[in-house]
């Protein structure tokens, strides 16, 4: 048993994680026979099979998702340790991995990367763009060191901080400007496009109408806000989208946009990390300068 070794693990866990031989030494930058190579040593090891291979996909067996469980937790540990020596040092140095929601990202990330660069210099940012479900998933098991979400995740094992607050924006065709604004009443009886399933700005504009996911409704769902403001300006619908994207995403749309009468529907903008990340100290500091960040953008 004293045999298995940490290479062993991260393969196993990323195989684990993506169900692909292809894409899982995409991952670990190694060839697809090799890894098949590494897991079947793996098993022999151990004495038990891992997983069940498929021909295009390959499934778990019940001891490998209790090993892939508890690698997860040997490997979050082996990097906190690393952590443990950066945090020691005056300034941040090495990679760091954020996540950024997509209803964030195009709009402050760019201009985030500029200022950790001049604040930190030691630091190689590593971005990624997901819907916090994921984010959260991938933060809990150590694949990220924090994440920029709408607040609250009320997960215990990660640390909350507050950025700042932003209000949610009508975006209605150009034709109707000069037409009183609706409450939250009548826009939830306007065909109002959204975000698909998934997208926590979709659960708050739903919330605002005081609607649910399951309420049935004629409209169109869109994987980004650009393709919700281009619809809205071929005359399809009303949308909400956050205050941040309003001068990227109507610049080059036939729309026009409102605040809505208060109390105005709005989001609390935050960044997240674990309980346990020894970094906890840069981590406010790197989380003030998103902060100062989305103040100057609103």
């Amino acid at each position: 048993m004293n045999q298995i070794t940490l290479k062993h693990l991260r393969y196993f866990e990323a195989l684990a994680h993506h169900t692909h031989f292809g894409r899982a030494a995409d991952v670990c930058a190694i060839s697809q026979p090799a890894l098949s190579v590494q897991m079947k040593e793996l098993e022999r090891i151990l004495g038990a099979p891992l997983i069940e291979r498929g021909a295009r996909q390959i499934r778990l067996t019940k001891l490998g998702e209790d090993f892939a469980a508890r690698a997860r937790d040997v490997l979050r540990s082996v990097d906190e340790l690393g952590d443990l020596a950066r945090a020691s040092k005056n300034d941040l140095s090495g990679p760091f991995r954020i996540g950024i929601i997509p209803t964030i990202a195009p709009y402050l990330l760019p201009a985030f990367v500029k200022s950790l660069a001049a604040h930190h210099p030691e630091v190689e940012p590593h971005p990624r763009e997901a819907i916090t479900q994921r984010l959260i998933h991938d933060l809990l098991d150590g694949r990220l060191d924090a994440a920029i979400v709408a607040l609250p995740i009320s997960e215990p094992s990660l640390t909350e901080v507050a950025l700042f607050d932003e209000d949610f924006i009508l975006v209605r065709p150009q034709s109707d400007a000069n037409k009183p604004v609706p409450n939250a009443e009548l826009l939830a009886e306007m065909r109002l496009l959204l975000l698909e399933e998934g997208h926590c700005f979709r659960d708050q504009a739903l919330s605002y109408c005081s609607l649910s996911s399951s309420t049935p409704r004629d409209l169109m769902e869109a994987s980004s806000l650009s393709t919700l403001v281009q619809m809205v300006g071929a005359g399809i619908g009303v949308t909400l989208i956050p205050e941040m994207a309003v001068a990227i995403e109507t610049r080059s749309a036939d729309v026009s946009v409102a605040h809505m009468p208060a109390p105005e529907p709005s989001r609390t903008i935050g960044m997240v990390w674990r309980n346990t990340n020894p970094l906890a100290e840069h981590l406010f500091d790197i989380a003030e300068l998103f902060r100062a960040i989305g103040t100057a953008k609103r």
